[in-house]
């Protein structure tokens, strides 16, 4: 077990390192020198004295090695120091903290309605599988997988929004502002989980174990209750840590279609501004989380299930 976390804890390390290092490469690869793009930010004017550009370049110690500017920055990072944002002129940490709370809502809130929604119907479809149930729940989990969300959110704002007029078609000013993103995030994952559950569910209905304590005398839903769901249910602690890393990256279209100041926003917004310090700050938090998410879900999964830990030891 040590052995296992001990592998899960350094892949996470090296991750989050690499993830880092190629974030930290942006102004180097992005059209522009850096160090004028960083007086730009602080003053106003369109000349920028060569000299002050030398200086602020000795001053930043760009002209060490590359390895030792990635590991000051590192460290800057890592103690809350995010730089300035060009835009703004604010600290960009500042602007990544309230917007990773509301994109963590919104991200909560999605896999919540996922799960629940998928549970209920991936647990019908199973204990009826080939009847009308487990074919209508199928059919229909297939044909809303295929939907795109850029799609689907102007849809939605069109019927609710403006034919309705029952919720608003954009911004975050109460809960109310959260239903239409959260429809909209939770749709695709509802799709995968609702499959995993129902997969999970069949395969443990068919487990030896399952069967010979139907054969002790257990009734259907006593092994149901007691041996079926806890195993069918096991693949969705992975599956919903992927995509809770992959909504965190992921609801950028969402947040800029409802104009939500969320992560996703941010780092359009840092983009299309050139804004490379907020970009870095929004892309290496959003990262460092996803590869944390998905490397606890592997841990729990790994504690819940011995085989995993066997299959890596």
């Amino acid at each position: 077990m040590m052995q296992f976390l001990a592998r899960r804890t350094a892949a996470l390390v090296v991750a989050v390192l690499l993830a880092s290092f190629v974030v930290f490469l942006i102004p180097y690869v992005t059209p522009g020198d850096p160090v004028r793009k960083i007086i730009r930010s602080r003053v106003t004017g369109d000349a920028i004295d060569d000299s002050a550009v030398e200086a602020l370049s000795l001053q930043l110690g760009l002209q060490d090695p590359l390895w030792l500017q990635y590991l000051r920055w590192l460290g800057r990072f890592i103690s809350g120091d995010m730089g300035l944002s060009y835009t703004s002129r604010t600290p960009v940490v500042d602007h990544v903290l309230p917007a990773l709370w509301i994109t963590l809502s919104l991200v909560v809130l999605a896999l919540a309605v996922a799960a629940a929604v998928s549970v209920v119907l991936g647990i019908t479809a199973a204990l009826n599988e080939g009847r009308l149930a487990d074919r209508a729940i199928t059919a229909v989990n297939q044909a809303l997988i295929s939907i795109p969300e850029y799609w689907l959110a102007p849809m939605l704002v069109l019927v609710f929004a403006i034919q309705l007029s029952l919720l608003p078609s954009a911004g975050w000013e109460g809960p109310a502002s959260a239903v239409l993103p959260v429809a909209v995030l939770a749709l695709r994952p509802t799709s995968h989980f609702l499959s995993a559950v129902r997969e999970g569910m069949l395969e443990a209905l068919g487990a030896e174990h399952v069967v010979a304590a139907r054969s002790r005398g257990l009734s259907r839903a006593q092994a149901v209750w007691k041996h079926v769901i806890p195993n069918g249910l096991l693949p969705l602690t992975t599956l919903a840590a992927v995509w809770f890393a992959g909504l965190l990256g992921g609801s950028v279209i969402v947040e800029v279609i409802f104009a939500i100041p969320g992560m996703g926003r941010l780092m359009f917004d840092g983009v299309l501004n050139s804004d490379i310090p907020l970009a870095q700050g929004a892309v290496v938090v959003v990262v460092g989380l996803a590869v944390l998410l998905t490397t606890a879900a592997d841990l729990i999964h790994g504690l819940l299930n011995p085989q995993v830990r066997m299959l890596h030891a």
